[in-house]
């Protein structure tokens, strides 16, 4: 079209031209001058009244000249329309060529920055016109827009705040529902924050491309406060960015190996020495086949009777990655693990062992040991473990729930002002709540117990039990997170967890036998339940067999300690379930046994009629009488099986009285 259009333009400009004459007289003139000569001369030759001379001015001698210059006349036009066409031609390719480079032409820092984003997520316009708004509407729009200018104008000149609302107008409700409470998400005010990721919690409604604009769009903030959002949309979250491929002949064991080589050897608590020189020595597939599989009796060693010369892959990981959870124990540790790459590396892990609950919760223990450190917040959130936790959450199995809960309340600095460490974990509330906290019940089990398992309903025989089949739907794994959270929600309920063994076959950590003694854990689970904020509300103890014992010797340590006299001024209440306070027959029956069973600190601890029991006993009766807090207590009346040839009463009912 535009070739056209300057071809005419070029006709043009001919049309209103004309080439050079040796006179000035206009082309018609002399035209018609030639024409009036010629037909006088002929006239002339017609009645003999003049003959033409040569070289005269009559007709034959004007002929040839006209048709010269008529020539030549032609020539210049033709050679000018061709020129014009040539040049409008070759500009006009000029043109369309650098229109269309310009087109093509690509933005490198563009596609950087897309390398950078996992989704691009594109505004859909609907086709159907009854959706579209009228000519009023968008009047209504343009004036909207010129108000809101002069109220920008107006608040900013005398200092005064802007209403947000104000600006709903200028687009659709939805989208601008998303937009606001995005920017709300970032006020300034902690109140406006919180309300703001409540209410895109509860928005359910939304496209896929909504969610995904919030997921890119989100702070660091608001993504783990919606993690911790009861029935969180998962679609809220990005997922875990990709991984770098590995060579297939490259073990993650080695990965795992390396990494806990690279970090510091010297110096270490006594356990995580320990724990490490045990990965590292079970990772060898040689040392295994030197070592044969027939003869490990178990304690620390790997199951080696399925095969003598290779251990499953698997096996070794989880002793790499208990060993981690050592190591993750200590703050500068925890520094080291995150610049060797070790949270890409645990995502990589986790994703490939979805089949392993033990080894994802390992996992995930370890990101909640790490989330203690705000510095390492920020890595934890790139390295997509924000998505994976809120997925956990989700979790029936109340442990690895448990596990997710911890990490996403160590990591959730805008409403959680205590820090859970290893082995506190909170039952209730797990998730973000309005409802405000008027008391914390601790619970602390027994020997051979744990956080969860220990407060589980009663097992279910499926052989005999029918009717407990019937209503295994209802049946609880951990009755305080299940049962007591529904009936007091205004309770923070939180379980503690230690490690105990009958046996020293058994150990995790057979070193310092001291540190196993009721006086060090005492002291060590009093520093992590005060990081927890144990005291700062009234506490009612739940405790169970020997958590009974260690409740009281927190107690009577806590009262000689000033930092401590918020446990003790807030403690109104003690529930004993099954405490051996004058000591154990189990404890009898193993001591007699000591040469085959080597029974464990613990054990020992907890031997009739001992000299330490009575003087605890003592001490905690004195130090109740001066508070004057209620005590309950619970004991056995019917024996427990051990094993399918014993019965026993564990704690005798005597022994399970404190007075």
């Amino acid at each position: 079209m535009s070739v056209a259009a300057y071809c005419i333009f070029c006709y043009r400009q001919i049309g209103t031209s004309g080439p050079a004459t040796k006179t000035h007289l206009p082309w018609n003139d002399i035209i018609l001058s030639s024409t009036s000569s010629c037909l006088l001369s002929a006239c002339q030759n017609s009645y003999g009244l003049a003959k033409t001379e040569p070289g005269g001015g009559g007709c034959g001698a004007n002929l040839p000249v006209h048709a010269e210059e008529k020539k030549l006349f032609m020539i210049g036009k033709i050679a000018k329309v061709t020129g014009s066409l040539i040049l409008g031609g070759f500009v006009f390719i000029t043109y369309e060529v650098l229109s269309l480079k310009k087109l093509l032409q690509i933005d490198t820092q563009a596609i950087h920055q897309e390398k950078l984003k996992s989704y691009v997520y594109i505004r859909t316009t609907s086709l159907n016109r009854s959706e579209y708004q009228g000519i009023t509407y968008q009047a209504r729009k343009e004036i909207h827009k010129a108000v809101r200018k002069i109220l920008e104008t107006e608040a900013k000149i005398f200092r005064r705040p802007f209403n947000e609302q104000f600006s709903t107008f200028d687009g659709e409700d939805h989208e601008c529902a998303l937009w606001l409470l995005l920017k709300r998400c970032q006020s300034e005010d902690k109140e406006v924050r919180l309300q703001a990721v409540q209410d895109l919690a509860n928005n359910s409604h939304w496209h896929d491309y909504q969610y995904g604009t919030v997921a890119q769009t989100c702070d660091q903030r608001t993504a783990i406060g919606l993690a911790r959002s009861k029935d969180i949309d998962l679609r809220f979250f990005l997922p875990p960015p990709p991984l770098p491929k590995i060579k297939n002949d490259y073990p993650i064991e080695d990965e795992l190996r390396l990494l806990l080589v690279s970090l510091p050897q010297t110096g270490l608590d006594p356990c995580v020495q320990y724990f490490t020189s045990l990965a590292l020595r079970e990772s060898s597939q040689t040392l295994a086949a030197q070592r044969g599989g027939l003869w490990c009796f178990g304690g620390n060693g790997l199951p080696y009777c399925e095969t003598l010369s290779k251990i499953p892959s698997e096996t070794v990981e989880l002793f790499c990655l208990q060993a981690l959870v050592q190591h993750s124990k200590v703050s500068s540790h925890c520094d080291k693990i995150e610049a060797k790459g070790g949270l890409q590396l645990l995502q990589r892990i986790y994703q490939l062992r979805k089949d392993s609950a033990k080894i994802q919760r390992n996992i995930i223990r370890i990101i909640g040991n790490m989330a203690l450190d705000e510095r390492l917040h920020s890595s934890i959130v790139r390295a997509g473990w924000v998505s994976v936790l809120a997925e956990v959450m989700k979790s029936p199995h109340v442990i690895q729930s448990s596990h997710a809960s911890r990490a996403l309340a160590n990591l959730d600095r805008e409403t959680v002002k205590e820090k859970y460490p290893d082995g506190v974990y909170v039952l209730h509330p797990q998730y973000r709540s309005s409802q405000p906290i008027r008391a914390d019940i601790l619970f602390v089990h027994g020997l051979l117990g744990a956080a969860f398992k220990t407060w589980r309903q009663q097992d279910i025989d499926r052989r005999l039990d029918k009717k407990a089949l019937e209503g295994e739907e209802n049946y609880s794994q951990c009755w305080p997170k299940t049962w007591l959270a529904s009936d007091c929600p205004a309770l923070r309920i939180i379980s503690v967890e230690y490690d105990t063994h009958l046996s020293d076959w058994k150990a995790k950590c057979p070193v310092e036998a001291h540190r196993k003694s009721i006086a060090y854990r005492s002291n060590e689970l009093l520093d992590k339940l005060r990081a927890a904020g144990i005291g700062d509300r009234p506490l009612v103890w739940v405790s169970h067999s020997m958590g009974g014992l260690l409740v009281k010797k927190m107690l009577v340590d806590a009262s000689k300690n000033p930092e401590m006299d918020k446990i003790v001024n807030n403690t109104r209440g003690i529930i004993f379930y099954s405490v051996p306070h004058h000591g154990s027959q189990l404890a009898e029956y193993s001591i007699n046994a000591r040469y085959l069973l080597f029974p464990s600190v613990e054990v020992k601890e907890l031997s009739k009629d001992s000299p330490a029991l009575k003087k605890l006993n003592d001490d905690f009766l004195s130090f109740a009488k001066d508070k004057k807090f209620s005590v309950l207590s619970f004991a056995e009346t019917l024996p427990t099986h051990i094993g399918s040839m014993i019965k026993l009463h564990v704690v005798p009912l005597e022994s399970a009285s404190s007075f």
